[in-house]
């Protein structure tokens, strides 16, 4: 297996060339969305990280001033602790912004990526 054909490999090399603030916060959060779910799967789609479980539970896009991380069907996840920051105006995803200085919730996120993980289950039968 070539590093072409392993999503974990490709999402490593993405978080090392970093070499920032984002490379540790994309870390930090990458391990709390594995740690959510037993199942929840890696993989590198739109030349950008992608969790899975049973559908797409959200992305992880970077940019220079923050890292996004996009949920497909956000605007149908209970949000209670209010992490959705990002747009919000459509009807179907919602995205999580983080700047450098962003504290991230660790329980109210995991609480969130297990939503969507029980959304994309309900969705699939």
């Amino acid at each position: 297996m070539t590093e072409q054909d392993n999503p974990s490999a490709l999402i490593d090399a993405k978080i090392a060339s970093l070499g920032d603030w984002r490379a540790e916060l994309l870390t930090r959060l990458r391990a709390l969305i594995l740690s959510a779910d037993d199942g929840v799967i890696e993989t590198w789609k739109w030349d950008v990280p992608v969790w899975e479980r049973d559908g797409i539970l959200c992305t992880g896009e970077t940019y220079k001033a923050k890292v996004k991380l996009t949920f497909p069907h956000g605007a149908s996840l209970a949000d209670p602790k209010g992490l959705f920051n990002s747009s919000l105006e459509g009807k179907v995803r919602r995205a999580i912004d983080f700047g450098p200085a962003d504290a991230v919730d660790a329980k109210a996120f995991t609480a969130l990526i297990r939503e969507a993980a029980r959304f994309n289950r309900a969705k699939a039968k």
